[in-house]
């Protein structure tokens, strides 16, 4: 920044003296000529003018540039950040300070010094170098530091936030006609006074004279045209890229979310309009993110295609009257083992063949509404219709059956016990919904179907079977399971038998 604020007003400066002291002839006119002692004093001058800028800008960037780590929060850090957010604006306060300085130097130290002090060439040396020269050099100093400064700020502001430090704002709009104003206002200020100072000297003036003014004329209006249009092509370009530049870098994080990349942000580094956007931007992200983990954690609840369903909205989770199958599942001798085991290993033990279980049930479209101690309660058919539940949950009776044999023979190799299991299927109607406090819910059932598919489960222990399945299942079922018929049963709360069948 320093480097910048340097060269800028060293161009400044060159340009203006050379426009004062050897174009305009109006304006150094009476003067003595250039001498050795006023290059020296322009040298000497500008060195002095540069060491007190250099001095104080380093003194206000230099508390910011020793922080190498983000500013702490609390007033400490919001002190810093906002010293952060003004070193564009007092780099340029120092340039055009400078700039009023040398007017008073070289429009009036200058002339006193060198005896030829004239108030009115001295006002329009000052009104030039303030109003002109300054205003220029200190607008490009302004936006050329700005976007040098622009790849430090996301330090100070790693999560954005530039707005709540309460720094004064330079809207777009702002920025904009300040610029159009110095593009297009001040290069037909300066070549108007030219022209109608020349204008004014041709009156009177003999045929040398007077093409001599139109020659000087026609040489300040081509000198003052290049360097308009080099100044004005300077502006223009800093100023579009400091509007284009954070807008691109907002249009390619859009691109990375758009392709499904969660992790875009995009670096705040204006206090404007353009950095509420980038804010709002990082915001948007920020909630994507906390909706994909809400989905992801839902998804460990539900299958992901249950999971898509509800979130989207297609599959209702009020209370209906449903054809579902149910499936219980309950681990043998669970009392015995969990005496025997270590409480750390009994958890590890159930939690990988829960893990198991479920995925064996996921894989059919079913849904474990909940984990009982060491029971599991699976249905199939909601929320989500599915003509076929009740060979789905046949299916997946026997994906479990064939995950708990390779299960307990990783057991048996690390030396554990194997763990059996009974399983229970019944196809009935139930209500089905979301049940609970105000406060929290479970999407449940209820009905007599449950309880039966509950007590067709612990008919397993009487039976000597796996997996269990009642009449009504297996006339949902087609020829291709290998069932077999068992005695009917009587269980509690029915007063009528239930047939029973076992899937192998």
């Amino acid at each position: 920044m320093i480097r910048i604020t340097l060269l800028g007003n060293l161009t400044g400066a060159v340009l203006t003296f050379v426009y004062f002291r050897f174009l305009d002839v109006s304006a150094h006119e009476g003067a003595k000529s250039i001498g050795q002692g006023e290059l020296l004093f322009f040298v000497a001058g500008f060195a002095v003018l540069v060491a007190i800028g250099h001095a104080m800008g380093s003194r206000w960037i230099g508390v910011v540039t020793n922080a190498t780590q983000a500013p702490p929060p609390g007033p400490e850090g919001d002190r810093l950040r906002r010293r952060a957010l003004a070193i564009p604006a007092i780099f340029a306060l120092l340039s055009f300070s400078g700039w009023v300085a040398a007017s008073l130097v070289w429009g009036v130290l200058w002339p006193l010094l060198a005896g030829d002090f004239d108030p009115v060439r001295a006002l329009r040396q000052m009104f030039g170098m303030i109003f002109i020269s300054g205003t220029t050099v200190t607008a490009i100093v302004f936006f050329a530091t700005e976007q040098a400064w622009r790849r430090e700020l996301p330090r100070f502001f790693p999560s954005g936030g530039l707005s709540a430090t309460g720094a004064p704002r330079l809207r777009v709009r702002t920025r904009m006609v300040t610029v159009f104003l110095l593009m297009s206002l001040l290069p037909l200020a300066v070549l108007s006074v030219a022209v109608l100072i020349r204008a004014r000297a041709l009156h009177g003036a003999d045929p040398a004279t007077a093409e001599s003014i139109i020659n000087n004329l026609v040489v300040v209006i081509a000198v003052l045209a290049a360097a308009g249009l080099l100044v004005s092509l300077r502006l223009a370009t800093l100023v579009a890229d400091s509007v284009a530049g954070p807008l691109r870098d907002v249009q390619r994080a859009m691109a990375h979310v758009e392709r499904g990349a969660l992790d875009a942000h995009c670096a705040v580094v204006s206090n404007d309009e353009i950095g509420e956007v980038a804010e709002g931007f990082n915001r948007m992200v920020e909630g994507l993110r906390e909706r994909e983990v809400i989905r992801e954690t839902f998804g460990k609840y539900v299958s992901p295609e249950v999971r898509d369903e509800i979130l989207a909205g297609r599959a209702s989770l009020a209370g209906a009257l449903r054809e579902v199958t149910i499936l219980f599942a309950d681990l043998r001798d669970f009392t015995p083992w969990v005496e025997s085991t270590p409480p750390a290993e009994v958890v590890a033990d159930l939690n990988s063949y829960f893990t198991e279980m479920d995925a064996a049930i996921r894989a059919h479209r079913g849904l474990v509404l909940q984990f009982i101690g060491d029971e599991i309660e699976a249905v199939f058919g909601a929320p989500l219709a599915d003509p076929r539940h009740a060979e789905s949950a046949a299916r997946a009776a026997l994906g479990m059956r064939d995950r708990l044999a390779a299960w307990n023979s990783a057991r048996r190799a690390a030396g554990k016990v194997a763990l059996r299991h009974g399983i229970g299927i019944h196809t009935g109607t139930v209500l089905a919904g979301n049940i609970g406090s105000s406060e929290r819910l479970s999407y449940a059932l209820v009905g007599d179907a449950v309880n039966l598919a509950s007590r067709i489960q612990g008919l397993n222990k009487d039976f000597g079977t796996e997996i269990l399945l009642s009449g009504v299942t297996r006339g949902a079922l087609d020829d291709a399971f290998d069932l077999e018929p068992l005695p009917a049963v009587r269980v509690k709360g029915k007063s009528a038998e239930v047939d029973v069948y076992s899937l192998s």
